[in-house]
């Protein structure tokens, strides 16, 4: 039987498909991928469109051009979820709408789409600039701050009174960020290791599981709340739970609910979280740009918290959000599973094989973005509007392209915007550089200085 074709393009003879350079015999590609994987993973399309990488007995495709993987991530049915990366984070969320298979895919998503109505923005910014407008007003002038952690502070508190119609206290959020770390540590970890060593009692096995387990404790609490009638009828869970059948499709069993929540919780934290403190420490390292962004949101915001009613006036903090997210994308490795033999870039590809997509390996093609690892928010001005088929791919695309992208994009924006109204940030002389850790999620570990810009004169 001849194999389907997953789409056109090029000639085959014009596609380059081979291996990954660089495989050691038994090991394949583990060490240059343990010790640089975005490094690996950006010298790959130097290579060629298509290429095989070995982490010992396993073996998988990269799609390394914009084309072939916008012909992956448009078919969902032929490459669909699955791969060692979500066969992992289904220990955590379970089969929720990220990590569902198509199958399970359209129903679930109808289901939560009204979550994120565009009709419900400005009820969800309006709860956004609140805490942003709380946790930055606490900071004071000379104070260092670890920002991934006030940012998280941010948005645990936005997409929990959202969404859910709860809050957590400070110690709450802390404990349910340092849960979600080493979940996302521990699952990269675990990716890379053979499957023998991963119920082995290590340390950072028992962390793994303490963590899953706390995780597991506060999202019980939040269904278990809002159940017994002790939390707001608002956002997520009131669709979710009051969901009924329609045109054949049921509503959601009570694990789905489960599933879909801690899905929620993790990706609409830990994600916006990253790209806010990343876009910070990229400002403190590139003042010239921190100053750009001063001026105009002095103009807009003048003190206060920013609106939903500023951001199209946010043009150079939008431009600044854009290209933190083409250098950083938190989401910045899938996996696929192809589903029924077919063939990509003139590679037959059989039933079973793994396809890994990389936005930031698109994302640092210098044919696609001229000098790619220099930070140039300037680029928006004249580069091609962001979007997949340009090689600029945060938020995946296609049917699986991520649900609240907007309002993380929105609640992104108003942070940052009112962060550089407020404060001048700068990284200590006496610190390490900014340290780039590569879980689940791209994360950013370093402190900063806060400056009043009162202080300094240019308020």
């Amino acid at each position: 039987m001849k194999p389907e074709s997953a789409g056109k393009g090029r000639t085959e003879t014009a596609w380059r498909v081979g291996r990954a350079p660089g495989a050691l015999p038994v090991l394949g590609h583990v060490l240059p991928i343990a010790r640089d994987p975005l490094g690996f993973l950006a010298s790959l399309s130097a290579h060629g469109d298509l290429l095989e990488v070995r982490v010992g007995p396993w073996r998988g495709y990269v799609v390394c051009h914009p084309e072939l993987v916008s012909q992956v991530l448009l078919d969902d049915r032929t490459f669909d979820k699955g791969g060692v990366i979500f066969e992992k984070a289904r220990e955590f969320v379970g089969n929720g709408l990220v990590s569902c298979p198509h199958a399970d895919h359209r129903r679930q998503r109808r289901l939560i789409q009204p979550t994120f109505h565009r009709d419900r923005m400005p009820a969800y910014a309006a709860v956004m600039s609140d805490h942003i407008d709380q946790v930055t007003g606490s900071w004071h002038d000379g104070q260092l701050i670890v920002v991934g952690r006030e940012m998280y502070t941010v948005t645990a508190g936005v997409l929990c009174t959202s969404l859910f119609g709860t809050s957590l206290a400070e110690t709450e959020i802390s404990k349910l960020e340092d849960s979600v770390n080493d979940i996302m540590i521990g699952s990269a970890r675990q990716i890379l290791l053979p499957s023998w060593l991963h119920k082995l009692p290590t340390q950072a096995r028992r962390r793994y599981v303490r963590a899953n387990a706390h995780l597991s404790t506060v999202v019980h609490r939040i269904i278990d709340g809002y159940q017994s009638g002790s939390l707001d009828d608002v956002g997520m869970l009131s669709i979710l739970l009051a969901a009924r059948e329609e045109d054949g499709i049921g509503a959601l069993s009570d694990t789905e609910v489960y599933d879909q929540v801690v899905t929620i919780l993790l990706g609409g934290i830990d994600t916006t979280t990253e790209v806010l403190a990343g876009a910070c420490h990229l400002l403190s390292r590139h003042p010239h740009i921190q100053h750009q962004l001063h001026t105009e949101v002095s103009a807009v915001l003048g003190g206060r918290a920013a609106r939903l009613q500023d951001v199209p006036k946010l043009k150079m903090t939008g431009r600044v959000i854009t290209e933190t997210l083409r250098l950083y994308p938190p989401v910045w490795v899938l996996t696929r599973t192809v589903t029924r033999d077919t063939e990509l870039a003139g590679q037959h590809l059989p039933s079973g094989t793994t396809v890994v997509v990389s936005s930031y390996l698109l994302h640092h093609r210098a044919d696609v973005f001229a000098d790619p690892d220099t930070f140039r928010p300037e680029r928006w001005l004249t580069q091609a509007s962001p979007r997949p088929s340009s090689g600029y791919l945060p938020f995946s695309t296609g049917a699986r392209q991520c649900i609240g992208n907007d309002f993380g994009t929105i609640e992104a924006t108003l942070a940052l915007a009112t962060i550089t109204d407020r404060w001048h940030l700068t990284a200590p002389a006496d610190t390490a550089p900014v340290k780039t850790v590569t879980r689940l999620v791209l994360g950013h570990r370093g402190p900063l200085r806060l400056h009043r810009r009162t202080a300094l004169g240019d308020g």
